[in-house]
């Protein structure tokens, strides 16, 4: 899972069958600082998020088929699963997908969504 903003969505008037009706929107990785952190890429939204949002994305093939339930051959490997009002503890510091801290002293921190950097949180919403 990846913890990204919402960027906007995307139109698409030709795509696979299976899209008809899902929602996609754009997403930018962030951070642990909650800044930019590599490219940007679609996913189908499942949780109505909108632009500039923090959104929690899972980026796991097999977890979104079982999450969306349309059968093994399904073309989504990016699925928004929820709105991040708040990141605390460990989560804010650092921490890779295997659950490992990236140093002990700053586990303790904790940061709210609504004290990362003003670029993160206002980035699609015109503020």
């Amino acid at each position: 899972m990846r913890l990204c903003r919402v960027l906007g969505s995307v139109v698409a008037t030709v795509k696979h069958p299976v899209y008809n009706g899902l929602p996609l929107m754009i997403v930018q990785p962030l951070d642990d600082a909650g800044r930019d952190a590599g490219a940007s890429f679609l996913a189908v939204d499942n949780v109505q998020s909108g632009p500039g949002d923090r959104v929690l994305v899972l980026t796991e093939g097999g977890g979104v088929r079982q999450i969306l339930a349309l059968g093994d051959q399904v073309p989504i490997r990016s699925l928004i699963v929820g709105v991040v009002d708040a990141v605390d503890g460990v989560a804010a510091t650092g921490v890779d997908d295997a659950g490992g801290a990236a140093d002990s002293a700053a586990a303790a921190k904790s940061v709210r969504a609504d004290e990362l950097p003003a670029d993160a949180s206002a980035a699609g919403r015109g503020e």
